[in-house]
């Protein structure tokens, strides 16, 4: 299993290099920047597990990058660390969606103990939620985005989706729809997934061109 990847913006070489040396000796990989540019390049090709974010960096101020990441759909853990430390500076930062917040000076040993902290909440929550392309189910909520837009599905609609979710590119049978997901006493044919089926995907899929559901056939359906 890989080390946890962590991507560091820090514009003070010597802090960045520091950075680095302490979180590669704990067992993390890292990757510094002395700024934003090349970070969404980066967030693209690499699987970050967390972000450690200076706020005070040329160009774009740190805490503004991050919020549009936030809005861009990034949503791995961010620990802000900073000589911007007034009181109203720190709520700043985490309304623009920092989930952490170090003033310099700091203690090295502490930016790796809250780096593991938030890694370990952040594996409990990932654990309860499901993805697919834009699509995210909040298992503990209920609720169900397509691209960050709620949506309104009925109990059926949100367990057939989930269903389909936990098994990705394998073709369901209505067979094993109905023996899994349908509630006893309704009605339990081939008719009712079929039309249970297209009205989750009237609701899920924006475009026509990209199908989340596919029907297979001979067999029944599969998340695409």
């Amino acid at each position: 299993m890989n080390a946890p990847l962590i991507l560091i913006i820090e514009d003070e070489e010597d802090i960045l290099e520091l950075e680095e040396f302490h979180l590669q000796s704990a067992g993390f990989e890292t990757m510094g920047f002395l700024s934003t540019r090349g970070v969404r390049q980066a967030l693209e090709e690499e699987e970050v597990a967390l972000m450690v974010v200076d706020r005070n960096l040329p160009g774009v101020e740190g805490s503004e990058f991050v919020a549009d990441l936030r809005k861009e759909g990034f949503d791995a853990p961010v620990i802000f660390v900073t000589a911007k430390d007034r009181d109203e500076e720190v709520g700043e930062g985490f309304e623009r969606g920092g989930d952490d917040y170090l003033r310099k000076p700091f203690n090295m040993d502490e930016l790796v103990w809250r780096i593991k902290a938030l890694l370990r909440r952040s594996s409990t929550r990932e654990s309860e939620l499901l993805r697919h392309r834009d699509l995210v189910m909040d298992l503990p909520s209920r609720r169900v985005y397509v691209d960050e837009t709620p949506l309104a599905l009925t109990r059926l609609e949100f367990n057939l989706l989930r269903y389909f979710l936990k098994n990705p590119d394998r073709a369901i049978s209505r067979d094993e729809l109905l023996e899994t997901v349908w509630p006893e006493g309704d009605d339990r044919g081939e008719k009712a997934v079929n039309v249970a089926v297209n009205r989750l995907k009237k609701k899920i899929e924006r475009d026509p061109e990209r199908p989340y559901i596919e029907a297979v056939r001979g067999v029944g359906y599969r998340l695409c």
